[in-house]
């Protein structure tokens, strides 16, 4: 996209867009004491006035760990589980009375939410904690998001808050993602090595940057890193939604880009948006199982947009019943979606390879034509 194209979309986003979620992570919330709160009151100051402004605000914030870390002293160990859930329960109150004090400064009300993997997997309360954060923008509150790392077992958690935030976006259909990181953008080369480096102002079709080749390890305080921010944004992109990644202890750094001026990186989406609940797909709990697919399949799902068939279906790996979630896989192992099963793994194994017509022969009853409808599948390269 042309430097002008680009910069004219930027500025088009950022006068349309109102509900926004905003992530802030630990390398950015760090002190001396565990959390630095001058950055806390940067950001209840910049929200605030987005708010005024109009704007509808979510705050997924990172920091609980740190903050509970830094009480702990020398008896923390970051390797033992119970002790992060024990930090967390300890920073979780201390960060959040922050978060209450310095909004309340300017006449908001910060509002605590505390989630776990296994509340945003079930679908019934899913979307019951949509309808919850709408409210909480209908009364003037601005949610301060955070995972439950004190009851979260090491199966059900989300490991980052990008992921977190990232599915959050499609939960309140947010029209823009900002990453706050310890960075001023993304860069094509590792400042590290290159001091000249500058970040980049732009990507414009996130789908086709090697992230892997890109992006170093995560940062020693957090869980996640530039790998993890721009996977997120790879995964909004699907929603049509775009990121901005943008050094978070720079002041006015928040306010300013939203104005449309071109601070950090601008991630634009360059693929067609997807339904939000095939969205929630890629969010799911991990698949139970995998569909191995001919090449047939593949090219009926990638490219004319089919239902998955059990004659395209060549192997089954797996034990799990009706309505799991399953990984596709090529027969080279590449996985190119996931998708609800209609058939449990022992049924599947009996039909696969086999026409739809004989379903019904073969198991005694065909409760449906497809081994998983195309509306509840997601072909994604970000999965």
């Amino acid at each position: 996209m042309a430097q002008c194209d680009w910069r004219e979309k930027r500025r088009q986003v950022m006068s349309q867009a109102r509900r926004v979620v905003v992530k802030v992570g630990s390398a950015v919330l760090a002190g001396p004491g565990g959390i630095d709160v001058s950055v806390i009151a940067s950001l209840a100051r910049q929200i605030s006035d987005l708010a005024q402004a109009g704007y509808e605000v979510l705050l997924v914030s990172s920091g609980a760990v740190a903050a509970g870390r830094a009480v702990l002293g020398e008896r923390y160990d970051p390797t033992f589980l119970p002790h992060r859930q024990a930090a967390s329960a300890i920073g979780q109150s201390r960060i959040m009375h922050a978060y209450d004090q310095e909004f309340a400064r300017h006449g908001r009300i910060a509002a605590q939410v505390l989630l776990t993997r296994d509340d945003l997997d079930n679908r019934e309360r899913y979307l019951n904690l949509r309808n919850t954060l709408t409210t909480l923008f209908d009364l003037g509150a601005v949610p301060v998001v955070n995972e439950n790392d004190c009851v979260a077992i090491a199966e059900l958690v989300y490991g980052d808050n990008d992921c977190l935030a990232g599915l959050l976006v499609g939960t309140i259909g947010a029209e823009l993602f900002v990453n706050l990181t310890s960075a001023r953008g993304v860069f094509a080369e590792n400042p590290d090595d290159n001091p000249a480096a500058a970040p980049m102002e732009c990507i414009d079709n996130i789908g086709e940057l090697d992230l892997d080749a890109m992006c170093g390890t995560k940062t020693t305080l957090g869980t996640g890193g530039m790998h993890s921010k721009l996977l997120s944004a790879r995964r909004v992109a699907q929603l049509g939604v775009p990121t901005l990644i943008i050094a978070g202890r720079e002041e006015g750094a928040l306010t300013r880009a939203l104005a449309g001026e071109a601070v950090g990186t601008f991630v634009l989406s360059g693929c067609k948006p997807i339904p939000r609940r095939k969205f929630w797909l890629a969010y799911h709990h991990d698949p139970q199982g995998t569909l191995t697919v001919d090449d047939g399949a593949v090219g009926a799902l990638r490219d004319k947009g089919k239902s998955l068939l059990p004659a395209g279906i060549v192997d089954v790996s797996g034990d799990f019943p009706v309505g799991s979630m399953v990984r596709v896989a090529t027969v080279a192992g590449e996985v190119i979606g996931v998708g609800l099963s209609n058939y449990a793994a022992e049924d599947l194994r009996k039909i696969m390879g086999l026409k739809s017509s004989r379903i019904a022969q073969v198991l005694g009853e065909a409760a449906y034509a497809e081994a998983v409808h195309r509306d509840n599948l997601l072909l994604d390269p970000a999965i």
